[in-house]
C-alpha cells in the first residue's frame, strides 16, 4: 500500500488533485487509516494509469469516470484506442511542426489553415465516449423513441432545433449571460424529455460535437444563423463548468 503523498511522488499527480478524485469518485483509495491517511494499492495504480492517459487525451475527469465506470469498460480494448487517437495527436503535431518550418523557411506571410483542422482527433474521441460513457444514454434513446412515428420524431426534432434558433437571435449576448445559460439549461432538460437523461457529461459532449461534426455544425447555424454553433458550444461550456463546480 502506498500514501497518497507517495502516488504523488510516484506519477506527479498533485496531493490536492488525488484528493480532489478521491471527491468526486473517480479514484477512491483502497482503504482510509483510523488517522484518515488513504492507502492505494495495484488496482487504484492501474486506474490512475487509465486516468491519466484519457487526461492526456483532453477527455474531462466526469467523462472519464463515466467510461472507467461503464459495466463494459474492457482496458485492452480501451488501450488500443487510447493508442489511436495518442497516433492522431502525434500526425497532428508533426504537421504542425512542418508547418511552422515552411513558415520559417518562406517567411510568415505564407498562408494555410488545414493544419489546425482537429475533426479526425474529434470525431475519433466522440466514438471512444459512445462505445464506453453513454451506453445507457443510447439504450434509453432507442426506448423512447421505438413507438415513435417519423413524423412525430421529425416535429420534436424540429423543436429542437427552433432551441438554436432562439440562441442564434441572442447572439449578440456574451455566452455567461444569464438569459443564455437559461437556454442552454432548457436545452438540456429538451433532451432529457425527449431523447435520453442529458447529464452535464452527455451535455458537455454535444457541446463539442456541434462545432466539431461539420454536418451538425452546418444544421445549427442554418437555423439560428453563422456562428451559432460556435456560440451554443461556448455557452454549453459555461453552464456545464459552473454546474461541475
Amino acid at each position: 500500500m502506498m500514501t497518497v503523498n507517495e502516488v504523488s511522488k510516484l506519477t506527479g499527480v498533485s496531493v490536492r488533485s488525488l484528493h480532489h478524485y478521491d471527491a468526486i469518485g473517480l479514484l477512491k483509495p483502497a482503504k482510509v487509516t483510523d488517522a484518515g491517511y488513504r492507502l492505494y494499492g495495484e488496482e487504484e495504480l492501474k486506474r490512475l494509469q487509465n486516468i491519466l492517459m484519457f487526461r492526456e487525451l483532453q477527455f474531462p475527469l466526469k467523462q472519464i469516470k463515466a467510461i472507467l465506470d461503464s459495466a463494459e469498460f474492457d482496458p485492452n480494448e480501451a488501450l488500443r484506442q487510447q493508442i489511436e487517437l495518442l497516433e492522431l495527436q502525434l500526425k497532428h503535431t508533426q504537421e504542425l511542426i512542418l508547418f511552422a518550418r515552411r513558415l520559417q523557411e518562406k517567411g510568415v506571410n505564407e498562408m494555410g489553415f488545414e493544419v489546425f483542422d482537429k475533426k479526425e482527433m474529434a470525431q475519433y474521441a466522440k466514438e471512444v465516449s459512445e462505445r464506453w460513457g453513454n451506453t445507457n444514454a443510447y439504450k434509453e434513446f432507442q426506448q423512447k423513441t421505438k413507438d415513435r412515428t417519423d413524423e412525430e420524431q421529425g416535429k420534436i426534432g424540429q423543436q429542437l432545433m427552433s432551441l438554436f434558433v432562439e440562441m442564434g437571435q441572442l447572439r449578440e449576448l456574451e455566452p455567461t449571460d444569464p438569459s443564455i445559460q437559461e437556454k442552454i439549461a432548457g436545452l438540456q432538460k429538451y433532451i432529457t424529455e425527449n431523447y435520453y437523461h442529458c447529464t452535464i457529461e452527455i451535455l458537455s459532449g454535444l457541446g463539442q460535437i456541434y462545432v466539431c461534426d461539420e454536418r451538425m455544425k452546418n444544421n445549427i447555424d442554418a437555423a439560428g444563423g453563422e456562428g451559432t454553433a460556435q456560440f451554443v458550444s461556448q455557452a454549453i461550456s459555461v453552464y456545464c463548468s459552473k454546474t461541475q463546480k
